[in-house]
């Protein structure tokens, strides 16, 4: 099995690259942190914020194809009164979690760069279900790339080519820590080796959306049953604690 990942030198993006290799895939790992070498890893450096960047690395990634699994995990955030944030942090956030997802996935479908069963994952979040007041622009940019994955999906389907959206809850990683209000708790988060194994575990079983673990689960239904409440709920437990902005 060969696999792809972005963001895969820290957070979920590494724990799905560790539990890849564990697994005995050959995984292309990107991200801007330069990577160790170790066997089955091929590490790619790119800022995927950097679009003149990723156009250079596209043709590199197609020549280490087909791959049998796509992650597009690679995410960044901003976080605070929506006002304060300055448009340029906006603009790296959408292209990292939006458009560069977006131009690589047309770019390897256009180099026939999927296995005839070939998967491609979209890691979302749970705002798409729960809103997320202080995270406008991420919730803004998750959500898109949700439907964006739906969109494509049924027309792939006809190739034999799998999508599958994931909506996780927050985790325990230095991301979710640097975007927290002060005094969150974060063992109240996820694991992220035991998000990648739902993950995986989702993938295998060609689920085409995926809240993973009780915390995405409960979530989701609170914001479908209850969406006004849950916005509500979520400005007050985070964006009236945040005291400043982070970007």
């Amino acid at each position: 099995m060969k696999a792809l990942v972005t963001g895969a030198a820290a957070g979920l993006g590494l724990a799905l690259t560790q539990a890849l290799l564990a697994r005995g895939a050959q995984v292309v790992a990107i991200d801007r942190e330069t990577m160790d070498q170790a066997e089955g890893l091929v590490p790619l450096t790119c800022d995927l914020s950097d679009r003149a960047a990723v156009d250079g690395l596209l043709p590199r990634i197609v020549a280490e194809g087909p791959f049998d699994l796509v992650v597009h995990n690679a995410g960044i955030s901003a976080t605070g009164k929506f006002e304060e944030i300055p448009a340029d942090a906006y603009g790296r956030l959408l292209t990292v979690n939006l458009e560069t997802p977006m131009v690589m996935t047309a770019f390897l479908l256009k180099n026939d760069c999927l296995t005839g069963r070939g998967q491609l994952v979209f890691i979302s979040s749970l705002s798409h279900a729960t809103g997320y007041p202080g995270g406008t622009v991420y919730a803004a940019s998750k959500d898109a790339l949700a439907v964006y994955a739906c969109s494509i999906a049924g027309n792939l389907k006809k190739k034999g080519i799998h999508v599958m959206a994931v909506f996780p809850g927050p985790l325990r990683t230095v991301h979710a820590e640097r975007h927290a209000p002060p005094g969150a708790d974060a063992q109240k988060r996820m694991d992220p080796a035991a998000m990648a194994q739902l993950i995986l575990s989702g993938a295998k079983r060609r689920r085409s959306l995926l809240y993973p673990g009780m915390p995405a689960t409960i979530g989701r239904i609170a914001g479908m049953l209850m969406p006004g409440l849950t916005t509500r709920i979520m400005r007050r437990v985070i964006f009236e604690k945040l005291d400043h902005t982070v970007y």
